[in-house]
């Protein structure tokens, strides 16, 4: 058994759900990787996540969307939004609605890791 958390990787474009899930797979963590918010809700991943990375523009739900229902559905996970549209309004939306951080693509990948990392030290242990 891994006592690493998991990060659920949501995202369309798979090059960067990849290159996200390698990037914290050689930092350590254990990663799940998903098309679409749908995907993610209905996986056995969702409520073992302690941490998800999301893209703000995605068929279906955005990553805030994704956020704003895991909320309400009383299963907050700690959310690091990537878009590759940042906007001043975007960035207060996003940090309006909790989200740990909100990086424009592309980022470098100590950003992401420090964003995990702080996002991670403010979830909750799963049990």
């Amino acid at each position: 058994m891994s006592s690493s958390p998991l990060v659920a990787i949501v995202d369309d474009d798979q090059s960067i759900r990849d290159a996200t899930s390698n990037l914290l797979q050689s930092a350590g963590f254990l990663t799940a990787t998903f098309a679409d918010a749908e995907s993610f809700l209905t996986s056995a991943s969702a409520p073992r996540a302690a941490c998800l990375v999301a893209d703000m523009r995605m068929p279906g739900l955005s990553g805030l969307q994704l956020h704003q229902q895991l909320i309400a559905s009383g299963a907050s996970i700690p959310t690091v939004l990537i878009t590759a549209y940042p906007s001043d309004a975007t960035r207060l939306r996003a940090r309006e609605a909790g989200i740990v951080c909100c990086l424009a693509k592309p980022f470098a990948p100590d950003e992401l890791l420090e964003c995990v990392r702080g996002a991670l030290a403010r979830a909750t242990p799963k049990s």
